[in-house]
């Protein structure tokens, strides 16, 4: 808990250092004879004083990131600036010269250019470096001239310019680091909907089945009816198990972070699942196998479970009239190949919009992460094929 506190103890740390910094340039100004001459240069010390005071009051505050009170308060600054320095270039002073030209506002005016460039709306932000730029090199100009004020100029103009590069880098590092959290966030977001649709899904459109079947069957077969209910309890505790381990997750990461959000069941697992869709209700599902399935990547073990999960799924809410479902998984040394195919009469609509689209969506995301083709459409003769095709090996996926 005590880690993001560093941090903003850094940045108060900085704070305070440029703060002190100022304070040691002031009474240097004021040492050098900033308020040194005749009794009319007296006001416009207190001006300049009051503007390095200023400076302050726009770079320390924290400011959100897009403000544009930020850069239209440099604009105001440097306005205020510029007019102090012709104002200063009208009165006469002895030894022209000698005096500083107010070294506190000139760091105080660095310090606004970088804050500008790292925190203001990006169309005032430029406005405002700019602004606060032309108001910095013209400063000199206050206590010299000619070569000495080009020179100087040149030189917080340089300064300036390592201010706004100071602070568009961290620009951008902030920018980048945002984009890379909203993609994750993303990839999570659509991650937990997978989850959701592949066994939430799964499980309640089972529970639904069951429990149409239980009503038709409550007055012929009771002793069915009591096998359904049990089944129907069954499938709705693995239901809450789920639900409660995702939701565990998203409350605590820290609890169990290399913990999956829903079993990571593979392939070798398909058995049990057809029993308990055989379990159910008809259609009747058949399992074939062609080769070993160990040692398969677990990514591509789950992700043939998930085709066939959801096929199944499909198969028991758009279906109509089917009776068969076969599950075909065939191994060769690049590929795992599942397909998935029924019998049923009435087609059904593979478009995200539907109802049921989602599911295939999730799928076509999951297969293309691992490399994979997937397709899903109605058969030849009838029925529905689902065909997935998932790569065994690194080098087969680069292609």
């Amino acid at each position: 808990m005590t880690t993001p506190r560093f941090p903003h103890l850094w940045f108060r740390l900085g704070q305070l250092a440029a703060l002190g910094v100022m304070a040691l340039l002031g009474l240097f100004d004021l040492t050098v004879g900033m308020g040194q001459g005749s009794s009319n240069t007296g006001l416009l010390t207190l001006v300049r004083v009051a503007m390095a005071v200023a400076t302050v009051v726009v770079w320390l505050p924290a400011h959100p990131q897009g403000s544009k009170r930020l850069p239209r308060a440099a604009l105001v600054l440097a306005a205020v600036s510029t007019l102090l320095t012709l104002a200063t270039r009208a009165v006469p002073l002895p030894e022209f010269g000698a005096a500083s030209w107010g070294f506190a506002e000139t760091c105080g005016l660095l310090g606004v250019i970088f804050v500008v460039s790292r925190r203001g709306a990006a169309g005032w932000a430029l406005a405002g470096v700019l602004g606060t730029g032309l108001a910095l090199v013209l400063l000199p100009l206050r206590s010299t001239t000619g070569n000495a004020f080009v020179i100087a100029g040149l030189f917080l103009a340089l300064c300036g310019a390592a201010a706004t590069a100071a602070g568009t880098y961290l620009r951008l590092l902030a920018n980048g680091r945002e984009r890379a959290v909203a993609t994750v966030r993303a990839e999570q977001r659509a991650e937990f909907a997978r989850d959701l649709h592949d066994f939430i899904a799964h499980h309640v459109t089972g529970i639904v089945v069951q429990a149409q079947g239980a009503r038709f069957v409550a007055e012929q077969d009771p002793q069915r009816t009591l096998l359904a209910l049990e089944q129907i309890e069954r499938a709705g505790a693995e239901t809450m198990t789920a639900m409660r381990r995702m939701v565990g997750i998203l409350r605590d990461p820290q609890a169990a972070p290399d913990a999956p959000l829903a079993p990571l069941a593979g392939v070798a697992d398909l058995t049990p699942l057809l029993a308990r869709f055989n379990d159910s209700a008809t259609p009747t599902a058949r399992l074939f196998v062609d080769g070993p399935l160990d040692g398969i990547p677990v990514e591509v073990s789950t992700s043939g479970y998930r085709v066939v999960m959801e096929a199944l799924t499909n198969v028991r809410q758009h279906a109509s009239g089917a009776r068969l479902v076969d599950v075909s998984v065939r191994r060769t040394p690049d590929w795992l190949v599942v397909r998935v195919t029924d019998d049923g009469e009435a087609p059904r609509h593979t478009g995200p919009r539907g109802h049921h689209g989602y599911g295939l969506v999730g799928l076509t995301e999951r297969i293309r992460a691992v490399g994979g083709q997937f397709s899903a459409g109605p058969g030849v003769d009838g029925g529905w094929i689902v065909d997935a095709v998932l790569p065994l090996r690194q080098e087969v996926t680069a292609r």
